[in-house]
């Protein structure tokens, strides 16, 4: 092969952002794909099944568990449900109370039942769809993915949140901290869908999406000289970071869904002042907030760069809205991308 192509994937509730990087063509000539989300399979899967009254037998990886209301439909219907254990925590961390609510645990697939393999990156699916498209396997593979983490004994919302208390404090904000070459031991999912790709790097879909905003030029370079506050308004979460001269100094984590326009805009000048607390995010179903010793030199973080699939939320603020690559929705793919090239200045 020639040309040492990237295959990305930012894997997302609903959809799974894709694009085929050519290092030696221009971004907007890059082929890129926009499909179904690989749960949103599964979930169409289970509901077939359920529909023809069908045994269902979950196997694989540890993936994203959007199709946890239709696990639990089939159940509901008075319908066999088994799962192998590592496929099982898709759907719950706690298995003994997965188990209670109708789910069977098994290492191999039960007479009857028909078996659904979980798996967010399926190699199979991508040789046949690329093959089709007429492109090249490529040489390397990197995605991103929302992940909880596994955090037993405590809230997921505290435990995630400690992973962004760790990157302020331990990898001093450095953007190229958020994408990981050895996922924390916490993102099980994470970690699941690297060893599925080969071990590329991977990172969490919202960080990906903020550090697709310094692939855009003017943002890089604004940021170089004042602060400025990073949003990603997603479907599920809306996380924004605190950016000046190529250090995070703050990181702020909601739900999207328990937001409306006045609560975000007023806590998100809140969050670029250093007045908005941990207890105040977290108290509101939030995931939480915090912020290191601010710089004068940053002049408050005021401008405001807004990504993400639900960004228009703040469309009537005074907002710039970027399209990384020439594709807003590719942004966690484009920062994937960053953070290698970031990686490899750093290291």
């Amino acid at each position: 092969m020639s040309v040492r192509s990237t295959l990305v994937l930012d894997i997302g509730s609903g959809t799974q952002d894709v694009l085929y990087f050519l290092p030696d063509r221009e971004p907007e000539n890059c082929p890129k794909f926009v499909l179904p989300a690989p749960a949103r399979q599964v979930g169409a899967r289970i509901r077939r099944l359920t529909s023809e009254g069908r045994g269902i037998y979950l196997f694989g990886t540890n993936m994203g568990g959007g199709f946890h209301r239709d696990v639990m439909a089939h159940v509901k219907a008075g319908l066999p449900i088994a799962a192998h254990p590592e496929a099982a925590y898709s759907i719950a961390d706690d298995l003994t109370a997965l188990e209670a609510k109708g789910v069977t645990l098994a290492e191999t697939c039960p007479p009857g039942h028909v078996a659904v393999r979980l798996a967010d990156y399926d190699a199979g699916y991508w040789n046949a769809l690329l093959a089709a498209a007429g492109l090249e396997m490529p040489y390397e593979v990197m995605a991103c993915a929302q992940d909880h983490g596994f955090h037993p004994g405590q809230s997921n919302r505290m435990g995630r949140f400690a992973l962004w208390r760790r990157f302020l404090l331990e990898a001093e904000g450095r953007p190229e901290a958020l994408v990981y070459a050895h996922p924390p031991r916490e993102l099980t999912r994470l970690a699941a869908l690297q060893r599925s790709i080969g071990g590329g790097l991977v990172a969490d879909s919202g960080a990906a999406a903020v550090l697709g905003a310094l692939s855009d030029p003017e943002v890089a370079e604004r940021s170089r000289h004042e602060g400025l506050c990073l949003v990603n308004v997603g479907n599920s979460h809306t996380i924004a970071f605190l950016l000046f001269r190529e250090r995070m100094w703050g990181v702020y984590e909601h739900h999207t869904g328990l937001l409306d326009e006045a609560q975000l805009w007023s806590e998100l000048n809140a969050f670029r002042r250093g007045e908005l607390g941990f207890e105040a995010v977290f108290e509101g179903n939030g995931h939480g907030c915090m912020t290191l010793e601010l710089p004068a030199e940053a002049h408050g973080f005021l401008p405001t760069v807004v990504l993400g699939p639900r960004r228009t939320m703040l469309a009537h603020r005074p907002v710039l809205m970027p399209a990384p690559g020439g594709d807003m929705m590719l942004a966690g793919c484009f920062g994937l991308l960053k953070g290698r090239e970031l990686r490899g200045k750093a290291g």
